[in-house]
């Protein structure tokens, strides 16, 4: 079995840089890859790398470089915009071997001496969260506020092509081997804060992430539990008819034989369908994929296979084992025939319907093969193996170490159920995109342990809507099951809300899917990567942007009972932002942006919109058996969000074919919204362009103007054309239905039936639409009637606020406000008087 994508990281001319970029001496070669990132080699016997390794696979990354390299006696002086390197020819130290970051303001850090490790440095990611309890230790990024970093290759196993690898013949054509001569191999990183530039070519360096399939966007349904068949199905049908779309269904390990006879071991490894559960796995599949859902199947390979399994004989035959012997086929990935075969056997096993494997790889990273991780050699075979396959290419294992992001998705691993758990996995999730890594998966809810706790469930379930994959998982106690209908008001009514808006943010996430693809901007990124200079920015570890229009900071602490609400820290960049639910306006004018406090009820996240972004969503039905409850077809029916401001976006839309899908063939939509003082506000919503069959030739359209005011008298008439505002559809008068909810600051024109090949027009004059006040009396009252604290207080609090506005904040501090308890029924909670800044000052 050949594998092209296997072949294809190791051949070309892009291994290694223009040779006017490259500087050699005796036992050294300092290679410019680009004004910040220069290569550093030392070998004793004068032979270095020039081919691709586990990590690195590109060493041209495509970048004008305007260098200025001095030989100095047996060394080199190289002088970049960015960097000055000063080497003395020797062996490398920290006294012959340094460099400058230029443009680092603050630091005193900013030199790099041979063998310095960053103060600064971000972080990047972990190998698992199993058995994490809160926090875990993160290893390095390659961003750092002292402006470089250091990634040290010189023990990555290299990709070589060979026609024999230990004696066994290798029809791979390249595989991971041990470097012949031992060498001194780094890559220094010296951006300073350009963060996003040094991102990119960090992918440019190890390879870009790649496309994953619309249907993996949506929600997956995960259970380490015993189903049957008919249990399985029926499960999905309520979920259908309890309108809450799953677009993935993964089957953990009982969906082999897991009761096995002792002299075989452990039943954790497995390859044939357990038949009393499933006893028609090709029927089940195929109900499955009638159901709408993509299916993977849980494997843990560490025992090979065995004498019991289904496969044994063809693979015994493979590997040149009797099978009337009974011995078993050992795993052994650094063994090519193995390999081979083990590959053949998964597409055997997958033939009938299995969309792809999930990697449940646990026991370490030895080998026989010195240096090669068993989790590497899985992840990156597995993955290049579904590029042939005809499927979209997927795996869904463990982070293995630098390079990983080739081989999505990642498992984050079994967590305890607890808030601490909660807390981190958002802080968790952005530092892996400082590594490269964009596409975790969490266990949403916890995996195990942990006491049950409504409000926290509720919580996870929103924090994986906004999150780069929603998993829902638990562990095989019958009480752990995270389907919303086990759990009490509101929090299920919280939970299934949560499944229906991450269904609904398909087609943006999808449209940030290309974005991480082909422009290095993961879905999920720190704040300081656009604020770098802004020391806010490295404040709020769990707050993070969502794609290029949403900032979330995720509710990870508990409701407090007296406000019943939540409260939450974060930071605004310099601008005006808007609550992505209800359209209220939170005002950033510091030139460094805002610190605040964000108070929210359960059925409330907090999410920010940016000046001018625009969100488009598709329509998710409310179940009732409906067959499209959990469609990821490119949406007939578009709701798009759109926040005051000038913005334009463009959504992205493919077939589901990932090879026209890499080669560009997509079809493209671009919205803009400009709003004119004077003449009011224009969205427009573009022909789609490029490959314009992948569309649906006709749309619905419902533009959401949120945050807005509107001057309700500009309902239509009953012939559609509404008094006011103007809807054109190819530049002629076309009919729209117009309403306004006063709740969340929402104007919507609804446009029904629009040719994709046209453009569609919609003007509001000035005199119908203003940026919306926030309705600060409403938004008191609702926080003070849910308030668990004297009437007395509320009154109190309610007038002074009615009467002096924000002056009434003052008021009530002086009149013996928060923590002044022994005032009796004028006390006024801490938490409802923070709630209150909250509202008084957006």
């Amino acid at each position: 079995m050949a594998y092209e994508a296997f072949r294809n990281l190791t051949e070309g001319s892009r291994l290694i840089p223009p040779s006017d970029r490259i500087v050699m001496g005796e036992g050294w070669r300092v290679s410019v890859l680009t004004d910040a990132l220069i290569r550093l080699e030392w070998s004793r016997d004068g032979v270095f790398e020039d081919g691709a390794t586990q990590m690195v696979v590109n060493r041209d990354l495509g970048r004008a470089v305007q260098a200025q390299i001095t030989r100095r006696g047996d060394g080199v002086v190289v002088e970049t915009s960015a960097l000055r390197l000063e080497y003395d020819g020797a062996p490398f130290s920290r006294e012959g071997l340094s460099i400058v970051v230029k443009g680092v303001p603050g630091s005193q850090h900013n030199t790099w001496h041979y063998g310095d490790v960053p103060r600064g440095n971000l972080k990047g990611t972990a190998r698992t969260l199993d058995g994490a309890d809160g926090g875990v230790d993160l290893g390095e990024g390659i961003l750092s506020r002292d402006g470089w970093s250091v990634l040290d290759d010189s023990s990555g196993n290299v990709l070589r092509s060979v026609d024999e690898v230990n004696g066994q013949p290798n029809v791979f054509g390249t595989w991971p081997m041990r470097r012949e001569h031992p060498q001194t191999d780094l890559y220094f990183f010296g951006y300073g804060l350009r963060f996003i530039e040094a991102i990119d070519d960090f992918h440019r360096l190890t390879g870009p992430v790649p496309l994953l399939p619309r249907w993996a966007l949506g929600n997956w349904w995960s259970r380490f539990h015993r189903y049957t068949q008919s249990e399985y199905l029926t499960l999905m049908d309520r979920f259908r008819d309890e309108g809450m779309p799953f677009t993935v269904a993964v089957l953990d390990m009982d969906w082999h034989i897991t009761d096995v006879d002792a002299e075989y071991g452990s039943g954790w490894t497995g390859y044939t369908w357990n038949r009393e559960l499933f006893p028609d796995p090709g029927r089940l599949l195929v109900d499955l994929h009638r159901r709408g859902l993509k299916v993977t199947l849980n494997e843990h390979p560490r025992d090979g296979i065995r004498a019991f399994e289904d496969e044994y004989v063809p693979m015994a035959r493979d590997m040149g084992v009797d099978p009337s012997s009974g011995a078993a086929v050992n795993f052994d990935p650094a063994n090519p025939r193995f390999m081979d075969a083990y590959l053949r056997m998964h597409d055997r096993i997958a033939a009938d319907g299995v969309d792809f494997w999930w990697i449940d790889w646990q026991q370490g990273a030895v080998t026989r093969q010195p240096g090669l991780d068993p989790l590497w050699m899985l992840n990156h075979m597995q993955y290049l193996a579904s590029t042939q396959s005809g499927r979209w290419p997927l795996t869904f294992s463990r982070y293995a170490g630098i390079g990983s992001h080739r081989y999505p998705i990642g498992f984050s691993g079994d967590t305890v159920v607890s808030w601490q758990s909660l807390d981190f996995q958002p802080r968790f999730t952005a530092t892996a995109s400082n590594i490269g890594y964009g596409w975790w998966s969490h266990d949403i809810g916890g995996h195990m342990y942990g006491v049950r706790d409504d409000e926290l469930e509720a919580r996870w379930y929103q924090y994986g809507a906004f999150s780069p994959i929603c998993r829902l998982h638990s562990s095989c106690s019958m009480f752990g099951g995270k389907e919303p209908w086990n759990f009490a008001q509101p929090a299920r009514s919280v939970m299934t809300g949560a499944l229906r808006l991450r269904h609904a943010l398909i087609p943006y996430l999808h449209s940030m899917n290309y974005r991480a693809a082909f422009e290095s901007r993961p879905l999920v990124e720190p704040m300081y990567w656009e604020y770098p200079q802004c020391d806010a920015a490295y404040d709020y570890a769990n707050e993070y942007r969502f794609g290029s229009e949403l900032v979330v900071a995720p509710a990870t602490r508990r409701i407090e009972k007296a406000c019943a609400r939540s409260r939450t820290d974060l930071w605004l960049p310099h601008g005006d932002w808007f609550d992505f639910f209800d359209g209220r306006r939170y005002r950033a004018d510091e030139a460094d942006g805002r610190r605040l406090s964000v108070w929210r009820s359960l059925d409330h996240y907090p999410v920010f919109a940016r000046s001018g972004a625009i969100v488009p969503m598709q329509c998710v039905p409310d179940g009732t058996g409906r067959r499209a409850w959990n469609s990821t077809d490119n949406p007939r029916r578009l709701r798009v969000l759109a926040f005051p401001g000038d913005g334009e976006f463009v959504m992205i839309e493919d077939r589901g074919d990932w090879e026209t899908a890499q080669d560009g063939h997509v079809a493209s939509t671009r919205m803009e919204q400009i709003w004119d003082e004077d003449g009011g506000v224009f969205f427009i919503v573009d022909a789609v362009c490029g490959a314009a069959r992948t569309a649906p030739p006709y749309r619905d359209w419902t533009i959401v103007l949120r945050g807005v005011e509107f001057a309700e008298s500009g309902v239509p008439d009953r012939r559609g054309q509404a008094d006011h505002v103007t809807v054109r559809l190819g530049g002629l008068p076309c009919p729209a239905t117009v309403a306004y909810d006063r709740a969340t600051l929402s104007l919507s024109v609804a446009v029904r039936d629009v040719p994709s090949s046209d453009m569609l027009w919609l003007h509001i004059p000035s005199s119908l639409i203003s940026l919306a006040d926030n309705p600060v009396e409403e938004d008191v009252r609702g926080l003070l009637m849910s308030a668990q604290m004297s009437n007395v207080g509320k009154d109190l609090a309610y007038d002074a606020l009615m009467r002096q506005g924000k002056l009434g904040l003052a008021t009530l501090r002086a009149y013996g406000g928060a923590g002044a308890e022994d005032e009796g029924e004028a006390y006024v909670p801490d938490g409802v008087m923070a709630a209150l800044e909250e509202i008084m000052l957006r």
